[in-house]
């Protein structure tokens, strides 16, 4: 997206018009025949000018009030719709951010030629565009701005007959679309200390029938001579073949924090959007190398998805998490517990968090009481804003600053690695750390 917010049309403030928030929807137009505005106009001049003329006595009052009257009189249709049919069609229903939304709405009736008038209630995370009213068709554009599922309805029609003098209004309930967040940046993909025991393309530090060569051995009678060393062979007089690292996948658990959506003061960046793009970008990483991954977001309530492998799985990942913020919206017991299903033996476990809510503390313990050491992602919030001159401001965001010191110390302590992700950076530079060695042992 570049430039400027776009200005919307007039067809497009008409649309959003009188509207409230995805909240508070309005209520259904009556089912009903009802007199327009252009009708309602020409009334209240007639009645005005019928009042003025009773009130003062003057004839020719009456004139004024006798215009409207005719005028409505051969405005007023012979036939307008009494039986209106809707139908939608949404394209796509799932896109990523910045994409546009087209919703195409299809009117059949019956009567004469009639006038379509749409008014739009939309989700949050969608902007409408523009407006293309035909004889029988509302188009309506949407640009998607953030993940999620979002609400692009309800869209209240008003049916006007080709004079205007009646209308019949009709709600039409449009599906939401699920908007997929773009997957940060991420080629790294760390392995565990202990690989279970599935094919794949990562060395193991077993023996097997991979292509990475570990050592050098004495050939035995009955075995198969795949790759003879040809060194040790003739140095020592006896047939010598190499040992290859047999290959196994790697089980990946990300879990999310989504207790919280902290967004930093300075940059207006939200954790929980950051938390969503940088896990997407390491599912997409571990399942370009053929492991299994899988997902559990923890807020409000708690969803998981089990590890599973390949180009659908991503999907599934991210169609997993789209509800977290409307899950937020309620609190539900036992969520500092990960189901053990979601969990399979010798994962990998990665938790994106802010470190900002103390119940993610509770899962990493529920973690490493279970024999995982997870490895912990730190997206940035920002500091809170301090006035300059409010020495109980500054006091505070010290104590702040030392609190959450204090929490990254205790996690390292205890065997858990802390990475500082920066949002705008690839998270290849927050797992280069992981590189040097293997992870994911049990805890000290």
């Amino acid at each position: 997206m570049t430039g400027g917010p776009r200005r919307p049309t007039a067809a497009v403030r008409r649309a959003l018009e009188g509207r409230t928030g995805p909240g508070q929807p309005p209520s259904a137009p009556p089912s009903g025949p009802r007199p327009g505005e252009r009708a309602l106009r020409l009334l209240t001049v007639a009645v005005v000018a019928l009042v003025a003329a009773l009130l003062t006595g003057q004839a020719w009052l009456l004139a004024l009030a006798a215009g409207p009257l005719v005028l409505l009189a051969l405005a007023l249709p012979r036939t307008y719709a009494t039986r209106v049919e809707t139908s939608v069609t949404v394209e796509p229903r799932r896109c990523f951010e910045g994409d546009t939304v087209t919703v195409r709405v299809t009117v059949a009736h019956d009567g004469g030629d009639v006038r379509l008038d749409p008014g739009v209630t939309l989700g949050p995370g969608v902007r409408l565009d523009d407006v293309l009213v035909g004889r029988s068709t509302v188009t309506l554009r949407h640009t998607a701005l953030r993940w999620g599922r979002w609400s692009l309805g309800p869209v209240d029609l008003d049916v006007y007959d080709a004079g205007g003098t009646v209308r019949r209004g009709v709600r039409v309930e449009v599906p939401d679309v699920s908007v997929f967040p773009y997957a940060g940046q991420a080629r790294f993909t760390p392995i565990p200390v202990r690989l279970p025991q599935r094919l794949g393309e990562h060395a193991a530090l077993q023996a097997g029938e991979g292509v990475e060569v570990i050592g050098v051995r004495q050939w035995e009678p009955g075995e198969r001579q795949r790759r003879i060393h040809w060194p040790s062979t003739t140095r020592r007089g006896a047939v010598h073949l190499h040992r290859f690292a047999a290959e196994r996948a790697v089980d990946t658990v990300l879990l999310l924090d989504a207790f919280g959506d902290v967004v930093d003061p300075a940059t207006g960046v939200s954790s929980l959007d950051e938390t969503v793009r940088a896990a997407a970008g390491l599912a997409r990483a571990y399942l370009r190398t053929h492991d299994r991954v899988g997902v559990v977001s923890a807020g409000g309530t708690t969803r998981w998805l089990q590890p599973s492998t390949g180009d659908a799985a991503f999907y599934r990942i991210v169609e997993s998490v789209l509800d977290v913020r409307r899950d937020r919206g309620f609190d539900a017991p036992g969520l500092e517990r990960v189901p053990p299903p979601a969990l399979p033996e010798g994962a990998l476990v990665y938790v994106f968090t802010p470190l900002s809510d103390a119940r993610v503390l509770k899962v990493l313990r529920d973690l490493q009481g279970r024999g995982r050491r997870p490895v912990v992602v730190e997206i940035p919030s920002g500091d809170p804003e301090v006035e300059p001159g409010d020495a109980a401001g500054e006091l505070g965001l010290r104590l702040w600053h030392a609190d959450r010191a204090a929490m990254r110390f205790a996690l390292r302590d205890s065997g858990v690695p802390v990475l500082r992700h920066t949002p705008g950076e690839s998270l290849d530079l927050a797992l280069a750390p992981l590189l040097s060695g293997r992870v994911g042992g049990r805890p000290r």
